[in-house]
C-alpha cells in the first residue's frame, strides 16, 4: 500500500511522458475525433420536440423570430438567430441542424486538451482528450440541436483564456476582452452559463496573482454581466415557459450519479466516479505532501500561479451542478442537460485518475482506460438508434404518409397530446413525407405566431370553415403512448362529416397513422 502511496504521489514530469506533438496540434487531433465522433450517425434519431422548437424558430423570418423571442424563449435566441443563418446556407435536414454541435464538442475537447497539457502533462491530455470525445453527455449533446455543447465550448475555453492570463504578470487586454465576451456570449447562448463567473470567482480569489490581474477579470466580468443584465431580465419574466419541470422528478439518485454525465449506465458510472475519486485523493495526498512543502498551496502548483488541474476540474464538475441542485428549493427547473457544460471537467477528472494508475502499474491504468471505452460503446450505440432522442418517431411517421398519401388528400393531427409530442411537428421536422397533403386544421402557421408552434382548429371548426371541401381522403395522425393506447382525437368529427376508417392502420412507435375516406 505504502508502494502505491508513494507511486502515485510521484509529481507529473513538466513535458509529460508521452512526446506526440505539441499542446496545439493534439488539440485539432481531438477535437476533429470529438466532432466525427459525434456527427455519426447523427441523422438517425428522430428529431423531438426540443429541437422543432431549434428548427421552426430558426426557419422563421427574422422580424417574426425577434417578434417571438419577446413572447417566449429569449434565453435561446442567440442560438436560433446562430441557426437561421446556418440553415440558410446549410438546410434544416436533421444531419445539417446538429452538425454546428457536434462541431462545438470539437472545440470543447480541443480545450480539454490544451488545459491539460497546461496544467499536468501531455499525457493526461491524451486521456483527456479521448475520454472528452466519448462521453456519453459529450456524444449526445453533439448529436442535438440545441445550445447545450455550445455552452460547454464556451465555458471550455473561457476556462483556457482564464488560466492563460493568470500565468502572465501583465495580460494583454485583448486577453481580458476575449474572456469578457465569451462570458457574455454565453449566457445569451445558455443562461447558465453566467454561474462559471463564481466558479472563475473562486479560482482568481484563491491565486496569488497580482491585484492588477485581479482588476483585469473583475471588469472583464463586469462588461460581462452588464452585457448580459438584459437577457436575465427578460429570463425572469419568461421563467414561467420552464415551471412544468417543477412536476417532475428530477433529483433521483440515478439522475445524479449516472445521468448527468455518463449516459445513465451504472457500470460505466460506478467507473468514472471511482476514477474521479481517486484523483481528487491522490492530489489532494500531493497538495499537502508535497506542493504545500514547496512553497505551494491546495488549489495552485509550486512555483507558479497557475492552478493545479484536479481542484480546477473539481469546481467545474461540481460548483454549478450544486449552486442549480440547490436553488431547486426556490426555482424547481433543474434538468441534467443544464449541467452539459460540466462534462468535459469529468473528462479531466477521469484523465487524472487513468493517469495515476498508469504510474503505479501500467497494465492497470491501460485495463481502467479499455474498461471505460468499452463501456461508453453501448450508450454510444443506443444514441444512434432511430427513437433515441425522448422516444421520438417523427421520420416514421413521415414516412409513412409519404408512403401511401395521394395528391389532394387531406391531414389532421392529435392536438390533444402534450405540445413537445404533437404528431404535428413530424410535418415541421420531416416535411418531405407531407408533400402531397393538406393541412386542413391550421388555424395559425408557426411563423406568424407568437409562440413556436402553429395555432390549430378542431375537426369542427375546420368543417365550419370550409376546410373539408373536395377532400375525400383524411389521414389522421393520433399521439399513441403504446400501439393498443392511441388517442381518440378528431375521430368524432370526422364521423360528423361522413368520414370512415378503412382499416389501414400504420402503427408507428409512438404514433398511429389511420386512412379514413367519405362515404357520404
Amino acid at each position: 500500500m505504502r508502494t502505491l502511496a508513494v507511486t502515485m504521489l510521484r509529481p507529473a514530469p513538466a513535458e509529460g511522458t508521452v512526446r506526440v506533438t505539441r499542446p496545439a496540434a493534439l488539440a485539432v487531433l481531438f477535437g476533429v475525433l470529438a466532432t466525427a465522433l459525434a456527427a455519426a450517425g447523427s441523422w438517425i434519431p428522430s428529431l423531438w420536440g426540443d429541437e422543432a422548437a431549434s428548427i421552426m424558430s430558426a426557419e422563421r423570418p427574422l422580424p417574426t423570430l425577434f417578434r417571438m423571442l419577446g413572447h417566449v424563449d429569449a434565453v435561446h435566441g442567440t442560438y436560433y438567430l446562430g441557426l437561421h443563418f446556418w440553415g440558410a446556407v446549410f438546410g434544416f435536414s436533421p444531419f445539417s441542424v446538429r452538425l454546428p454541435s457536434a462541431i462545438a464538442v470539437g472545440l470543447a475537447t480541443a480545450a480539454v486538451v490544451l488545459l491539460a497539457a497546461r496544467l499536468r502533462d501531455t499525457r493526461t491530455a491524451v486521456l483527456a482528450g479521448a475520454l472528452c470525445a466519448i462521453l456519453p453527455r459529450v456524444t449526445y449533446m453533439g448529436e442535438e440541436a440545441r445550445s447545450f455543447a455550445f455552452s460547454a465550448a464556451i465555458v471550455a475555453w473561457a476556462t483556457v483564456l482564464l488560466v492563460f492570463a493568470l500565468d502572465r504578470e501583465r495580460p494583454r487586454a485583448a486577453w481580458w476582452i476575449a474572456y469578457g465576451a465569451l462570458l457574455a456570449v454565453g449566457t445569451h447562448v445558455f443562461l447558465y452559463t453566467a454561474l462559471f463567473i463564481v466558479v472563475h470567482g473562486v479560482v482568481v480569489a484563491a491565486s496569488r496573482t497580482p491585484r492588477r490581474v485581479i482588476a483585469g477579470w473583475a471588469i472583464a466580468v463586469g462588461g460581462a454581466v452588464v452585457a448580459a443584465a438584459p437577457l436575465i431580465a427578460v429570463a425572469v419574466n419568461e421563467h414561467h415557459q420552464i415551471a412544468y419541470l417543477g412536476s417532475t422528478p428530477q433529483l433521483a439518485p440515478q439522475t445524479l450519479i449516472s445521468g448527468l454525465w455518463f449516459g445513465g449506465m451504472w457500470p460505466l458510472a460506478l467507473a468514472a466516479w471511482a476514477l474521479v475519486v481517486l484523483a481528487v485523493a491522490v492530489e489532494a495526498r500531493r497538495r499537502v505532501l508535497v506542493a504545500q512543502a514547496a512553497g505551494g498551496g491546495l488549489f495552485f502548483r509550486s512555483g507558479t500561479r497557475l492552478p493545479s488541474l484536479v481542484p480546477l476540474a473539481l469546481l467545474w464538475l461540481l460548483l454549478p451542478a450544486g449552486l442549480l441542485i440547490a436553488a431547486q428549493a426556490v426555482v424547481p427547473d433543474f434538468t441534467a442537460r443544464y449541467v452539459s457544460f460540466c462534462a468535459p471537467a469529468a473528462a479531466l477528472l477521469m484523465a487524472c485518475g487513468v493517469d495515476d494508475l498508469l504510474r503505479w502499474r501500467r497494465w492497470a491504468g491501460v485495463v481502467t482506460g479499455l474498461l471505460v471505452v468499452a463501456l461508453t460503446v453501448p450508450v454510444y450505440l443506443g444514441q444512434r438508434t432511430p427513437y433515441a432522442k425522448n422516444d421520438s418517431d417523427w421520420a416514421e411517421v413521415s414516412a409513412a404518409v409519404g408512403a401511401n398519401a395521394r395528391p389532394g388528400d387531406a391531414v389532421v393531427f392529435d392536438e390533444s397530446a402534450r405540445p413537445s409530442r404533437r404528431p404535428r411537428l413530424a410535418l415541421h421536422t420531416y416535411p418531405a413525407g407531407f408533400r402531397n397533403t393538406a393541412d386542413v386544421t391550421l388555424a395559425l402557421p408557426f411563423t406568424e405566431n407568437t409562440g413556436w408552434r402553429d395555432s390549430a382548429y378542431t375537426v369542427r371548426q375546420a368543417a365550419a370553415k370550409g376546410r373539408f371541401g373536395g377532400v375525400d381522403r383524411v389521414w389522421l395522425i393520433e399521439y399513441a403512448a403504446s400501439p393498443t393506447t392511441a388517442d381518440s382525437y378528431g375521430i368524432a368529427g370526422l364521423a360528423t362529416l361522413g368520414f370512415r376508417a378503412t382499416g389501414l392502420r400504420i402503427a408507428t412507435h409512438r404514433a398511429v397513422v389511420a386512412l379514413y375516406v367519405r362515404t357520404r
